[in-house]
């Protein structure tokens, strides 16, 4: 199998060129911006090029987009013209070349302001049943992306599995606030409880969909660490979030005492993975007990896939917490 990567320059795209070159795939990058893991620097916008770069490809894997971070710094039209003319141009030279199987990295971040209840409601369950309500450019788009799949997989037959990911990126926080409040670690042990997955686990989960795709056909799924919680506890989520940690994984007190950590006070949503799980056959290995018992024993709570790829940043020019690029 010939397998085409989008993004190859960024986190994801590099995670998974680097690991399905370590086992032996045949595998093209492609990004924007050059690096040591792409082969064809251009634009997804430009068909002529995804044209050319779809010769002889079997599958795709396109996590190439314009990200949240770029609302700050990109136009509308930007987003629309990478996220939805790029993707449109990818699944539509993909049907014509005869491409077999076509992966999409979306996002969490396309669920919007359904993430986010009203006071005094229970935390949100963020399962792929849940419509999106976009906050932004970014949701917009990727939600409108994830259309043009389903009506390309529902007109011509390709595969198509689209893979919802939530963070995995290194960076820090873009909130002032949250930067100030919590150390870095501590902050992204504290996400894994419910909206954070380890870069290792997303290239697997992107493995799976690849090998699963011809058999399923169509299917949106949630790519998240596997959390504690259960709907049980959304009430109390929202109110005292330290409470539900500790009766889940008990654990956590005395290590975040020893290092000076703390847990957030309250949780407003919580993503639900088992479908992933289910029909992927997934099984991610990054959840909060699986970093805690890492953090205990004084290794990184990241693998060392996600600590080699490292942080890449967004922007041109240095733009709040990211890295210059």
């Amino acid at each position: 199998m010939r397998i085409l990567v989008t993004g190859s320059s960024g986190h994801l795209g590099e995670g998974l060129m680097r690991v399905l070159r370590e086992d032996g795939a045949e595998v093209v990058g492609l990004d924007i911006l050059p690096g040591a893991y792409t082969d064809v620097v251009g634009t997804i916008v430009d068909r002529a090029l995804v044209r050319r770069s779809l010769d002889g490809i079997d599958a795709v894997l396109h996590t190439a987009t314009l990200h949240k971070p770029h609302v700050g710094s990109h136009s509308r039209q930007d987003f629309i013209d990478t996220n939805i003319t790029g993707t449109l141009n990818l699944l539509e030279e993909a049907v014509a070349a005869g491409v077999d199987r076509f992966v999409f990295t979306s996002t969490t971040s396309a669920f919007g302001r359904a993430l986010t209840p009203r006071p005094g409601e229970p935390a949100a369950w963020i399962t792929e049943d849940v419509s999106p309500i976009p906050r932004n450019i970014y949701g917009v788009t990727k939600t409108s992306a994830e259309a043009l799949c389903e009506l390309v997989h529902r007109d011509h037959g390709l595969p198509v599995l689209i893979l919802r990911t939530s963070r995995f990126f290194p960076e820090a926080d873009d909130r002032d606030e949250v930067r100030a409040a919590y150390d870095d670690a501590n902050l992204k042990a504290n996400e894994l409880l419910y909206r954070r997955v380890d870069l290792e686990d997303a290239v697997t989960a992107h493995r799976l969909a690849l090998e699963q795709a011809p058999q399923l056909g169509f299917g949106r799924y949630i790519i998240s660490a596997t959390t504690p919680f259960t709907s049980e506890d959304l009430k109390e989520l929202r109110t005292d979030a330290p409470a539900v940690v500790k009766r889940h994984v008990p654990e956590y007190a005395e290590l975040y005492d020893r290092l000076g950590w703390r847990m957030f006070p309250t949780i407003e949503r919580v993503y639900d993975n088992v479908l992933a799980r289910t029909e992927l056959g997934w099984t991610p290995r990054y959840d909060f007990r699986h970093a805690l018992s890492r953090i205990a024993d004084g290794s990184p709570g990241r693998s060392e896939l996600a600590m080699t790829v490292g942080a890449k940043g967004y922007h041109a020019v240095s733009t709040g917490p990211y890295t210059v690029r």
